[in-house]
């Protein structure tokens, strides 16, 4: 009986432990072009990668002052995809519109993603 509850015990840990997917590396550089919008006030980032998920804002700058701004962001993640949206003044664009996402491979990734505010077409890049 000892030996049975051992056996189960044992077979419960190993069928716990290989349920808990391993975590990749994910780095993302975010590009939005900013060009002719108006009042650019605490340009971001905000979505499932932040913690808390989409209450943290991801700030972009500027640094060469050519309207594009830019944040290189890096987490350990398994999952297949994340959701986001760029962030200007504290509203969201592409309101009543799909988020923004990038899908993932269960792999270490570098991607560039780069998109023009409020317009869904972006082009992303894997290095």
């Amino acid at each position: 009986m000892k030996n049975y509850k051992s056996l189960l015990i044992l077979i419960a840990i190993l069928f716990i432990t290989s349920c808990v997917q391993e975590t990749h590396l994910k780095t993302i550089t975010f590009k939005v072009d900013m060009r002719g919008l108006e009042n650019i006030t605490n340009p971001g980032v905000r979505g499932q990668f932040t913690s808390p998920a989409w209450k943290e804002l991801v700030p972009l700058t500027d640094e060469n002052k050519d309207s594009i701004y830019e944040a290189k962001v890096e987490f350990q993640a398994a999952q297949y995809d994340i959701k986001f949206k760029f962030v200007n003044n504290d509203e969201y664009e592409l309101q009543n519109q799909p988020n923004r996402s990038i899908k993932f491979e269960y792999e270490p990734e570098n991607f560039t993603y780069e998109a023009t505010f409020n317009t869904p077409e972006a082009k992303t890049t894997k290095k």
